[in-house]
């Protein structure tokens, strides 16, 4: 697969990730008392005793917790590592890997590229054709930057994503995509979540966790 053929199949498929599991799961219960059952008083109130109650921390949607454990993986192809979130969702298509939970979404892809990329080169032959790709386009920043396997141009975009096949709700996310090059190989990693998540020490971890394999 070529890299122009990576521009808009990679953009469709984030898209169509990020609606695919933007619908959380839901419960329900009961306020009724079941018939043999028995009732206990409310807890006493704290109001005038300076004890506030404790609360469950809520983290905004599309916001990875804190506490979010990440491991290794390799993909079936080979040729890199990198660290995902443990307990997402896999999918493959096409070549390309795809991890998911709720409304964030990390896809890999490679591809034989003769030349580095570049952030003219970017903006020239790839933006375009993400843009056309998606709906919502909200340009970005096209830049270097440095990771621990070394220099990456990065591509920072907003795009909605495909409705909701539930709900038919649309997300427009942030979208950070890094392309690292090696010996005539690029891989791309797409990271994607809801605009206004605060997911940046995640995508830090997962983007310095890139490595290459022989």
């Amino acid at each position: 697969m070529k890299r122009s053929a990576l521009i808009v199949a990679g953009a469709i498929a984030v898209a169509l990730a990020a609606a695919a599991c933007g619908g959380g799961s839901s419960s329900s219960s009961s306020g009724g008392t079941s018939k043999g059952s028995t009732t206990s008083a409310p807890p006493p109130s704290t109001a005038g005793s300076g004890v506030a109650p404790t609360a469950a921390e809520v983290n905004p949607a599309g916001d990875i917790p804190d506490n979010q454990v990440f491991v290794a993986y390799t993909p079936p192809s080979g040729g890199f590592r990198v660290k995902v979130p443990e307990g997402w969702a896999r999918t493959e298509t096409g070549g390309a890997v795809t991890f998911t939970d709720k409304l964030n979404s990390i896809r890999m892809e490679s591809a034989p590229a003769s030349n580095a990329p570049t952030p003219q080169s970017a903006e020239q032959t790839e933006l375009p054709g993400i843009r056309a790709a998606i709906k919502n386009f909200q340009a970005g920043k096209v830049s270097t930057v440095t990771r621990k396997a070394g220099p990456a141009v990065l591509l920072t975009y907003g795009a909605d994503s495909a409705p909701d096949p539930v709900t038919g709700k649309v997300v427009h996310d942030a979208v950070e995509r890094y392309e690292f090059w090696k010996a005539g190989t690029e891989v791309i990693l797409t990271l994607s979540g809801p605009q206004g998540a605060d997911n940046v020490d995640p995508w830090r971890i997962v983007t310095d966790s890139f490595g290459w394999q022989a």
